[in-house]
């Protein structure tokens, strides 16, 4: 019987010694409790920082020149970081990687204008191991120390720098540590004052957290990242950075890579006064848009939205799609009557809480789930492989927000598809988008077998009936209409 069996029978003697000896066992104090839980935090076993890469020659990685493109080849990069690209698929150099890396690599500032999705952060990630393979750090650094200081301002593109940054550096000894808000402080804070720190990536106020507690020194900063700075800026994060910054060493002793999507007064003052002699790079919005992403607008109305959304989805046979709604409470109508309609769906908008966020991403990056909803919460900093769809059921009321949205596919040169549902109540959004894009946007009317009514019973994948069975009873959701 096992000893949890035999404690709760009381039929023996050891039984009611092991009750007594329970009763009498001396309650811990905090620091006792502390000691114990650091003591167990000390025996986790330390992740990999390199992996081998003695079998691998450059000279598999064949990429043939080509006019008007640029190779990885061409920069004469270090073998660890050729290395990591081959297994990650590149070939050619993003137009933005291919301006910022000439400029970045002999150690210049840059100033880019860039949207997310055209492979700004291969760039700058790129730029600072290449720094670091080449520029051995032979100085003896204390914990929370970093040499790179990458700042974003939300904790989803944190995560995504972070795995994007393992992904490169996969064979060079760095050691990469993200900072963000939400959850994990115990755990953060364990890391910072664990080990050295060579690429430290975080947000704005919990980067300031640890350093106001003294967990964090950014005097040896030699390479400083500032993504998305108009975001910043527009969520009021510029004093925060501010003193973030002047806590680094002057711009004249540091490498600054500026990034933003858009290049307002406010935001070309701030980038001038954080760097040196930059060179500016603009990738203008209309070109990323155009040139990767298939761009598709249906003249429908708000009751046929709901049936032409499920013929697209189901005759089309599309499995990852992101769907984009305007507002919080459409959002979730949208996801319960997906899923009544038979289609496994998950909902990310601001009302959901960091741990939540995490697990319903990592189920749709998985392919657990079929459809994302989504708020503009997650038109920036969300990176997902082979989203091959992303569908405007609202047209946003920001018109830039329309570039972030359908940047979510296409992304770094790859083909995607953008479909745009233009109703009754939207569709003057449309001037002003062709305005942004600078081309006039075609829109057409759905075919007839688009708009074929929604079967009674609807078929379910196996995954899908697995997804609702999990769901329970309890939480069947209402059968509705996605009308707005």
């Amino acid at each position: 019987m096992p000893a949890e069996g035999r404690r709760l029978s009381g039929h023996s003697k050891q039984s009611s010694v092991a009750h007594h000896d329970r009763r009498q066992r001396k309650k811990e104090t905090r620091e006792e409790y502390a000691a114990r839980h650091a003591r167990q935090d000390r025996k986790e076993p330390a992740p990999p920082k390199t992996v081998a890469h003695k079998e691998w020659e450059q000279s598999v990685f064949k990429v043939p020149a080509t006019h008007g493109k640029k190779r990885f080849h061409d920069f004469h990069l270090p073998e660890q970081l050729m290395h990591a690209i081959y297994d990650l698929g590149f070939q050619y150099c993003t137009p933005v990687q291919a301006e910022t890396l000439v400029k970045s690599l002999a150690g210049e500032d840059v100033t880019a204008q860039a949207q997310t999705g055209t492979g700004k952060t291969a760039a700058f990630l790129i730029t600072i191991l290449s720094h670091f393979l080449q520029q051995p750090d032979k100085q003896k650094r204390d914990t929370g120390t970093p040499r790179a200081l990458i700042l974003a301002p939300t904790r989803e593109l944190v995560m995504q720098i972070e795995r994007d940054a393992r992904s490169l550096g996969k064979y060079v000894h760095a050691v990469i540590l993200s900072l963000f808000g939400g959850i994990d402080y115990a755990k953060q804070q364990h890391a910072l004052r664990s080990d050295t720190c060579d690429i430290l990536i975080c947000t704005p106020g919990r980067l300031l957290d640890f350093k106001r507690k003294r967990l964090v020194d950014l005097s040896k900063v030699e390479i400083l990242i500032l993504d998305e700075a108009d975001r910043m800026l527009d969520m009021g994060f510029i004093p925060q950075v501010r003193s973030i910054v002047l806590s680094t060493p002057p711009k004249a002793q540091r490498q600054t890579m500026f990034f933003s999507a858009t290049m307002s007064p406010d935001v070309r003052r701030l980038a001038e006064s954080w760097t040196k002699q930059a060179a500016e790079i603009s990738i203008t919005p209309e070109n990323v848009a155009v040139e990767s992403v298939d761009q598709i607008t249906y003249i429908t109305t708000q009751a046929e939205k709901p049936t032409l959304l499920y013929n697209l989805i189901m005759q089309k046979h599309l499995e990852r799609v992101l769907i984009f709604a305007n507002r919080r409470d459409e959002a979730r109508q949208l996801r319960e009557t997906l899923e009544t309609y038979g289609i496994s769906c998950t909902l990310l908008s601001g009302e959901v809480d960091q741990q939540q966020r995490i697990k319903r991403l990592e189920r749709f990056r998985e392919g657990k789930v079929r459809v994302l909803v989504a708020t503009d919460v997650a038109s920036r900093g969300l990176h997902v492989e082979a989203i091959s769809h992303v569908i405007n059921y609202n047209l946003p009321q920001d018109t830039e927000e329309y570039v972030h949205r359908i940047g979510r596919t296409g992304r770094a040169g790859a083909s995607g598809t953008s479909i745009s549902f233009a109703d009754e109540f939207d569709s003057y959004e449309l001037p002003k988008l062709e305005e942004l894009l600078g081309k006039k946007i075609k829109c057409v009317h759905p075919d007839a077998h688009l708009l074929t009514p929604i079967p009674e019973i609807h078929p379910r994948r196996p995954q899908d009936r697995q997804q609702g069975h999990r769901r329970g009873r309890g939480n069947k959701p209402n059968r509705g209409t996605i009308n707005s």
